[in-house]
This record gives structure tokens, sequence and C-alpha cells, in this order.
């Protein structure tokens, strides 16, 4: 048996999100956080959104039967108020591979940020491109890939017919390009077209022909909850690129 069905749920809204949406309104050129990426909790929105998610796991959760979460203090954060403290068949693994994309010296920088302290890496950007850029001590999109490649390989031949992974926007649009399969042009048009919205939830079924994309970013259970619908790029440096 393998996994055959395989649904991917971003984290709900982050003080993180929270802050680097208000730095980029405001003009400024530093987000302001005092804790490390790995450590960001939810806001209260994304709190509300993450014990919305019950509403889905009320209806698939006992059908999952393989769940991995990032590492990331938000997504496990996400998993825990969505399981809503009941007992998990799944038994939720914790695995690096999931973690968020590191932006090295671009870390907590604004679009003006990096303009104004680090012009020499928006060039690079420029030119690169979105997928190949690498900011020194962080990863390009490929770094991501490459790690997350590894995950699916080692986890999709699993004797479990579903799968739950819980993390970040660039880990969903990554797993799509792996498993749909789409090329670095591919993958650039359906982010530039589409978000990963906080708390929601994208499902994959495994066919004759490949893998296909049934639902993307549903927040169906949000909406149903009365929880805020939230969209924030998961990458501070997403707007100057």
């Amino acid at each position: 048996m393998t996994v055959n069905r395989l649904w991917l749920v971003r984290h709900g809204e982050s003080e993180g999100n929270v802050a680097a949406s208000k730095a980029e309104r405001e003009g400024a050129a530093v987000i302001t956080l005092d804790v490390r990426d790995a450590d960001v909790p939810l806001s209260p929105v994304g709190e509300e959104q993450a014990r919305a998610l019950r509403t889905w796991m009320g209806t698939n959760g006992s059908s999952v039967q393989e769940c991995w979460v990032s590492p990331y203090h938000r997504a496990r954060q996400t998993l825990a108020l969505a399981l809503g403290g009941a007992a998990d068949a799944s038994r939720p693994r914790v695995d690096e591979r999931l973690r968020d994309r590191e932006l090295g010296i671009l870390d907590l920088l604004t679009t003006r940020g990096v303009l104004e302290l680090h012009p020499e890496e928006a060039a690079r950007r420029r030119h690169l491109g979105k997928f190949f850029h690498r900011p020194p001590g962080g990863e390009s999109w490929a770094d991501v890939a490459l790690r997350l490649r590894s995950f699916l390989s080692e986890h999709l031949d699993r004797p479990a017919d579903t799968a739950l992974i819980v993390a970040h926007d660039a880990v969903i649009m990554l797993v799509l390009y792996i498993l749909l399969p789409m090329d670095e042009a591919e993958l650039l048009a359906f982010t530039a077209a589409h978000t990963v919205r906080n708390a929601s939830v994208t499902e994959l079924a495994r066919t004759d022909e490949g893998w296909k994309l049934l639902a993307f970013s549903d927040v169906t259970h949000l909406e149903s909850e009365g929880a805020d619908v939230t969209v924030h790029s998961g990458e501070t440096d997403a707007p100057h690129r």
C-alpha cells in the first residue's frame, strides 16, 4: 500500500504574518519580531482559525493514517488546536524537512529593507529569479524542493492510504511542484496567481496518471465557523520578488 490521498494544511495566521504585513504597509525597513522564526506563535486570529480546523478534522481526521508536522511552533500549535487535545490515531510526527524556507541575511527585512540594506541581493534576485536565488545564509526554493523530495520519497511509499502534512505555504507550493509535477515556469505562474491561505486545506489524490490536485487552499471550514480568512505571503521577502 502507498499513500494515495494527501492533505496539506498551512498553519494559522502567525504573529510573524501580522508583523510583516504591518511593516510593509508602514514602509518600514525591518519587521519587528523578538523571537526566532522557529518560535513564532499564532496570532489570536490564527488560534481561532486553528480551532476552526476542528470542523475539517471532525469530518476527515478519522481517515488520516499518517500525520507529519513542521517543527516550527506555529505549525505544531495549529495542529494541536485543530485536534483539540483529543487522542489521534495518526500519531503526528515532527520532521525538520517540513520547516519553512530560511531567508538568511534577508530575514525580517521588508521590500524597502532589502533594497536599502542589501541592494546587491535584490540585483542577484532579479538576475537569478525567484526559484534559484539563495540569500546568503538562507535557502532558495530549489533548496527547499531538494529536502522535500527526500521527505516525500521516504514517506509516500509507507503502508498507509491517507496522510496529512501541517506546514508552511512555501512547503505546500513546492510539494505541488514536485508531485503534479510542474517545471520552474509553471510553478512561478501558479504562485503568482495563487496564495496558500492561513489554515487552509489543499488536497491531492494519486491516480493511474499521477497525482491530481483536487482542492487548493480550501477555507470552507473557516467560513462555516465564522473564523477570519487571511491572506499573508509566508515569505517576508516575497514583495520584492
